[in-house]
């Protein structure tokens, strides 16, 4: 269904990886993004959609008050802000995680260790939850910007932020002891989304699942004789129902499927064995199930 005039505002984090990732997901929904980024607001083509662009952490409160409708950004802001929004699907990509580090020097005993300690953070909210759920008081020091160097200024005994390759924490003489928090991607939306609105973002998961449904799988293109047929198809997980095409000798048919990579590679070894051959693994754009 078509709404004439009518747009989905969408927010997105205004520049940094997750930025970048979230216009790359767009793009692959078949979305084009004119006039991006350099300014506050862009308007789409493929798709009815406004894009404003903003500073993650501000997106879930423009998303409550209505300025936007949904928004791209991190679980770890959605929780930390903790707006009237509602987490409408995992987009999988921007993973990180929040954990607790210390110097490395630390002879960590456990949690224990944070009792009457210094902590700075970006996410004083999550970690005073986190503490409060082990029965643990420390002086939390909020802190926006570089957070890792407080331990070694002498600010704080322990941080408590993001960590994506732990590079930064080597590099600032820390140590990841804690996980807190598994982050990634989300969509967010206003609650109480007028019916046409909740119309429109629904049409949007619907070409983003389908993306990520794509590169989760691969179409797989294999030569065997007839009689080996059965014991393939029984190596390939997943499959209902493959496509064979004889062959110009006779005896031998072409599969096709689709087929998870990582069960793929898990299986590889097991299909020569069993008579695969002129086996193709090709990329998937869309798959709509």
């Amino acid at each position: 269904m078509t709404h004439k005039n009518k747009l989905l505002t969408l927010a997105v984090q205004k520049s940094g990886r997750l930025s970048e990732d979230s216009l790359s997901l767009l793009k692959k929904c078949g979305i084009g993004i004119q006039n991006g980024r350099n300014r506050l607001k862009a308007t789409a083509s493929g798709f009815p959609l406004e894009l404003i662009f903003l500073r993650d952490d501000d997106i879930p409160q423009y998303v409550e008050d209505g300025v936007a409708m949904a928004g791209i950004l991190g679980l770890n802001e959605v929780i930390e802000k903790n707006r009237k929004v509602s987490i409408v699907s995992e987009l999988g990509f921007s993973r990180c995680r929040l954990s607790v580090a210390v110097p490395k020097q630390v002879d960590y005993p456990g949690r224990e260790y944070l009792n009457n300690k210094r902590i700075a953070t970006s996410y004083p909210a999550i970690l005073q939850s986190f503490l409060n759920d082990n029965g643990l008081k420390a002086e939390i020091h909020p802190i926006s910007g570089s957070v890792e160097v407080t331990p070694g200024l002498g600010l704080a005994d322990a941080i408590f932020e993001i960590v994506s390759s732990g590079g930064t924490l080597i590099g600032n003489g820390l140590k990841e002891v804690e996980v807190v928090l598994e982050s990634q991607a989300v969509m967010i939306a206003r609650e109480g989304l007028p019916a046409d609105t909740g119309e429109l973002l629904q049409q949007l998961l619907f070409r983003i699942k389908a993306v990520q449904k794509a590169s989760n799988n691969k179409y797989i293109l294999l030569n065997a004789p007839k009689e080996k047929l059965g014991r393939i198809s029984s190596l390939l997980p997943g499959m209902k129902s493959p496509t064979l095409m004889p062959l110009a000798e006779k005896g031998w048919y072409s599969l096709h499927s689709v087929i998870s990579e990582d069960d793929f590679w898990n299986v590889i070894d097991n299909l020569k064995e069993a008579g695969a051959q002129g086996i193709l693994v090709i990329p998937i754009e869309k798959m709509v199930v």
